[in-house]
């Protein structure tokens, strides 16, 4: 992933370094179950742990000769270990370390989106609760529907995180998989007591079966998951957009001082980082698509999973992780124009109340069918002129033949409407 969305943690886990660290570890991990089991002699083992180390300039450079990534690490390492090194990857092939190694980067990179997740969560559910009762308009396809409050809005991406979490959760366990099963899985040439006390040591789950690799159905959920959660995001960054359109202004997202909108119109202040985290969620869905792709490989294995993952694991933890701070740093600092919000709902000229006079002309006897007839009429009279619901109303002779005014008026009074607006932050227990 290139520099400008990557976050120095979530990059450091994605570096030829740390990844070297990960086979590294992982080779020591089956030396020392190897040592428990007699193959490895002490002494051996003792010159593996402290002198094991590689060198990435000079892995590369063997890598250009050998061109097999795995052999030049391991032969580097040898050149560090001296003759003990004919022990490490003793039975293993390639994957043994690979894959189980990935799973290390994969639960690294996950705790980080977990926190991440986490924060936002957190942000999210303050906004909601400052302004759990700052009274604004619903809308439903762009057009007003009835009151809500502002509060509603995160309230409702706050229970959304809380399952996005969950499902991170589930794909770090998914994803915690271990194996050194040898060439096609069968432990042809390896103890499988050895993968068990490899993958105990490494704090991950031996897999039941494999054949020369872990199943890409695991590396498959955990794109998915990401991508899922991006959606998240995207959804919480076009709803501010949308409210920051110039003629609604209803929140904007923190436009910090010296920074431009335009390099030719000077007032611009647009949501562009809203904008951004909608762009990468595309990129999160393209990597989805490619993960799946790769559940398919010939036989016991294939290597063109390889290619793809190198780019589309690390690209979607990256970006997912950015996202994240981003969305958090948006929330933290969200400008909210309540006085818009009221103005806005002011506009409506009280046809978001529509459905309320529609039920108390029901209850005073008159047919559902009528009554909508009529209060859909008034409101078209309204939207087409300068008068409002409420004078339209009372103007129609067969509503004052069932309603006084002051029962009409009473369906005008928003605490009516949002009445109920508190159980639903009690359940969320915000």
């Amino acid at each position: 992933m290139i520099e400008r969305y990557t976050r120095k943690e979530m990059g450091r886990i994605w570096s030829d370094s740390f990844r070297f660290e990960m086979w590294l570890k992982v080779e020591i991990a089956a030396c020392v179950a190897h040592n428990k089991l007699g193959v490895v002699p002490d002494d051996a083992l003792k010159d593996i742990r402290e002198k094991a180390a590689f060198d990435i300039e000079r892995i590369h450079e063997i890598e250009k000769t050998v061109d097999h990534e795995t052999i030049a690490f391991l032969t580097n390492v040898a050149e560090h270990v001296g003759p003990a090194a004919r022990y490490i990857h003793y039975g293993m092939t390639s994957s043994d370390k690979l894959d189980t190694a990935l799973a290390l980067q994969l639960v690294a990179a996950s705790d980080l989106l977990l926190a991440g997740i986490d924060n936002l969560r957190q942000s999210v559910g303050e906004l909601a609760k400052k302004h759990r009762h700052t009274i604004m308009v619903g809308r439903t396809h762009g057009v007003h529907a009835e009151p809500i409050t502002f509060g509603l809005k995160p309230a409702l991406w706050y229970a959304e995180l809380g399952r996005q979490y969950e499902r991170m959760r589930r794909a770090k366990e998914t994803i915690r998989v271990g194996k050194v099963s040898s060439a096609v899985g069968t432990y042809s040439s390896i103890d499988p007591r050895v993968e068990a006390i490899v993958c105990e040591e490494l704090e991950l789950e031996a897999s039941p079966i494999s054949n020369q690799v872990i199943q890409r159905d695991r590396h498959a959920e955990f794109l998915c998951t990401l991508a899922i959660i991006g959606g998240t995001l995207e959804k919480m960054a076009v709803e501010i957009r949308g409210l920051q359109k110039t003629e609604i202004r209803e929140v904007e997202e923190p436009f910090p001082p010296g920074q431009k909108g335009s390099s030719c119109m000077p007032h611009k202040r647009n949501p562009n980082v809203c904008e951004r985290i909608t762009g990468l969620a595309r990129l999160l869905r393209g990597y989805m698509h490619t993960g799946v792709e790769n559940i398919t490989l010939w036989h016991e294995r294939d290597i063109s999973h390889s290619s793809v993952e190198r780019i589309t694991l690390a690209d979607s933890a990256i970006l997912l992780d950015y996202m994240l701070a981003k969305m958090n740093w948006i929330i933290e600092n969200l400008v909210v124009h309540t006085d818009r919000m009221k103005h806005n709902l002011a506009s409506s000229k009280g046809l978001v109340f529509s459905q309320k006079v529609l039920l108390t002309l029901t209850q005073k006897g008159m047919s559902r069918e009528d009554a909508y007839r009529i209060v859909q009429a008034c409101s078209m009279k309204a939207w087409d002129s300068d008068s409002t619901l409420l004078d339209e109303l009372k103007r129609d002779a067969e509503v004052s033949a069932q309603s006084t005014g002051e029962e009409l008026e009473a369906c005008f009074y928003l605490d009516d409407l949002l009445k109920n607006v508190d159980i639903i932050f009690d359940r969320l227990g915000l």
